[in-house]
């Protein structure tokens, strides 16, 4: 009889030690929204991360649609709003999408702010592109050389795009119903050079990224609704759209979310895209082809909104997290070979929110990523803030790239080196759908992993080299 009571007694044991770490871990991430201070429902959309007030720590930029622009800092353990200058916070006009890049080189990134007032076409109020002058912020189209090529076409995201490769920013805007434009200055005057660019067609444009996708310099991927995708190889400098011979067009399809990712951990990017309740893409480069290797439950049509590629859990593997609109979230882990693993979310999932964009950034410092969700549209909501559960003994590196000019290197691609890997991130030049990731090359460290070595190739296709001997830290690379 005790024999028995003892080996009864003996599989309750081990079956509770079985089962308790799979209830610690059900959860793949933890709700730290109350970290926001002063967080009312209302109507939010694209999310950017920079530095707005030059104390070298990253803010969230959130756009709001009738509502006010906030610039969220981390201070004193919670997230706060310190924009409180009118041209900035802007709660009449209705932002949605939002980019930062240094267009003028001055190691200060600019703040583009997309307006539209209406769906399609013609628009009533123009964007705003936010200058930092002392301790003032500025509208640089207010400026009145710069008011000739005002953007007055309904739009929805930017991209920041250095071209030449030698950092000098230009600012593409995905428009609606209207010609494509793409902001540079040129003697101190803001200009559209779409025309001369190939840049200037017409479509539902949605969203858009820039990086190295084909060439050593910065080109662009566009997802488009109602029309062809565009993918356009940068020239010299100037574009030309391959789309349909690489097989990217997805002409049948409506573009949302959209990452670069290396998704097959082989040191180069590729791309991630999410069709509006169509097939989402997981583009990979073959034979001078993209092929879509997602699979079925990852491809699966939903409303989708903004895709983040990113490693929350500091495991070096990336998640992509899938931010839908009155539809659950959805999150994957992409394993080697290009393999999506899906991860069932508890905490995140937001069944009911109406999210419209989201972004992350390591905000505190602490080496783990935040994630930030933007929601409304059709009903005001909270902004909500996620963070994964990681292990205390997980590593990790952040790469900071900077360009001569000091300011990031936004579409400069960072790669790691290994003894398990060659894996690549690009520093976010925006907008994959309204929004726009910190521009750090963030890397959770794999089990055994060893012989780190990092190589930062810039927009002009040049390439540094670094040895590192030491985790648990954010290294800043400076182009020579």
């Amino acid at each position: 009889m005790k024999s028995s009571l003892s080996n009864f007694l003996k599989k309750i044991i081990i079956l509770v030690v079985l089962i308790i770490p799979n209830i610690v871990n059900a959860d793949f991430f933890e709700d730290i929204t109350d970290k926001i201070v002063d967080n009312p429902k209302r109507l939010s959309y694209g999310i950017s991360v920079t530095d707005i007030d030059k104390d070298g720590k990253y803010e969230f930029i959130v756009t709001g649609f009738g509502y006010s622009n906030l610039a969220l800092s981390y201070r004193d353990e919670n997230l706060i709003n310190i924009a409180d200058q009118d041209v900035f916070s802007d709660e009449f006009r209705k932002s949605i999408g939002v980019a930062a890049c240094d267009v003028d080189k001055d190691g200060y990134e600019e703040i583009y702010f997309l307006n539209t007032d209406t769906y399609s076409g013609t628009k009533k109020y123009s964007d705003r592109l936010i200058d930092l002058e002392g301790n003032k912020f500025l509208d640089m189209f207010e400026i009145d050389i710069n008011k000739e090529d005002l953007n007055l076409t309904a739009g929805r995201s930017v991209a920041c795009v250095d071209r030449k490769g030698d950092g000098e920013y230009g600012v593409y805007v995905s428009n609606y119903g209207g010609p494509t434009r793409f902001y540079e200055i040129e003697d101190k005057i803001i200009k559209d050079k779409s025309a001369n660019l190939n840049l200037d067609k017409i479509t539902g444009g949605r969203a858009v990224v820039s990086g190295h996708i084909l060439t050593d310099r910065s080109d662009i991927f566009a997802a488009n609704e109602r029309g062809a995708n565009f993918l356009l190889k940068n020239n010299d400098g100037v574009f030309e759209d391959v789309a349909f011979d690489y097989r990217v067009d997805d002409v049948i399809q409506n573009g949302r979310g959209t990452a670069l990712a290396d998704i097959m951990y082989r040191g180069r990017l590729d791309i991630i895209s999410g069709n509006w309740q169509g097939y989402h893409r997981a583009y990979v480069l073959k034979n001078d082809q993209f092929k879509d290797i997602g699979s079925s439950k990852f491809d699966k049509p939903s409303r989708i909104r903004t895709i983040i590629s990113a490693d929350f859990d500091n495991d070096g593997y990336d998640e992509v997290f899938m931010n839908n609109i009155a539809e659950p979230n959805k999150l994957f882990k992409i394993r080697e070979n290009g393999r999506f693993e899906e991860i069932k979310l508890e905490i995140a999932l937001e069944p009911d929110g109406y999210g419209t964009g989201a972004a992350v950034a390591d905000i505190d410092n602490d080496g783990i990523l935040e994630l930030l969700v933007s929601r409304g549209e059709s009903r005001e909501q909270t902004l909500t803030l996620y963070k994964a559960k990681v292990s205390k003994q997980s590593k990790y590196l952040r790469i900071k790239p900077i360009n001569k000019y000091g300011a990031p290197a936004r579409g400069a691609t960072v790669t790691l080196l290994t003894n398990q890997r060659k894996h690549s991130k690009t520093i976010d030049a925006g907008s994959g759908y309204l929004c726009q990731m910190e521009p750090v090359a963030h890397y959770g460290i794999r089990k055994n992993e060893s012989d780190f070595k990092v190589e930062v190739r810039w927009t002009n296709g040049t390439k540094d080299l670094i040895k590192i001997t030491k985790l648990d830290q954010t290294v800043t690379v400076k182009q020579k």
